[in-house]
């Protein structure tokens, strides 16, 4: 089975998938919002290239949660977003930025995800979970684990990031503002002495 079918199935588990003539499939929850499927979309990822799509991305984590609360400033987020030790991927729309995802495939925890973030006017229209896709392709081709941290605030992508397989392996408390914690996940297609790395 491959690794999109488990997380199809996992969705389909917590969510409902019925047909749309707008959209195609899309996934649903009784009472609450539609969340589009982000293929129907036509959502291309593609590396960062520009100063000025650096600069849009950077606006958007300052002027938005978690970051807010997280303190993060434009020109710190600008200066993580031109770091050459990352990899930063943007969701396109039209040859519009909706989204990006930052990587980091070095270091302690290889294939680990920094920030997902979604423009607003671009949430809950599955772009997030294609980003994350994206990235768990990437990562597993080359590692058996993702690793990511959460917002102890942030619950809806707390949930996200349930639905999707990720699972809770450890807490830091008050790692970057006192009150809150930062939720270490990893998601493991196999332990580190039984992986193959794809050539």
């Amino acid at each position: 089975m491959k690794k999109s079918e488990t997380s199809n199935r996992s969705l389909q588990s917590n969510w409902q998938l019925r047909d749309s003539p707008t959209y195609g499939k899309i996934v649903i929850t009784i009472g609450q919002m539609i969340m589009e499927n982000s293929e129907n979309l036509g959502v291309d990822i593609r590396k960062l290239q520009k100063t000025e799509e650096a600069e849009k991305c950077a606006r958007l984590m300052a002027g938005s949660e978690p970051w807010i609360t997280l303190r993060r400033t434009y020109d710190n987020s600008l200066k993580m977003l031109r770091d050459p030790s990352r990899e930063v991927y943007l969701a396109v729309v039209n040859d519009e930025i909706v989204g990006f995802i930052v990587l980091i495939m070095s270091g302690a925890l290889v294939g680990y995800i920094q920030t997902v973030a979604v423009m607003p006017e671009w949430r809950d229209k599955g772009i997030g979970s294609r980003l994350l896709e994206f990235a768990e392709d990437k990562i597993f081709a080359k590692a058996p684990n993702v690793f990511l941290c959460v917002s102890s605030f942030n619950k809806k992508a707390q949930g996200l990031y349930q639905r999707l397989g990720y699972e809770v392996i450890g807490e830091l408390k008050d790692y970057i503002v006192p009150g809150h914690s930062e939720i270490l996940l990893r998601k493991s297609v196999a332990p580190l002495t039984e992986f193959k790395r794809m050539s």
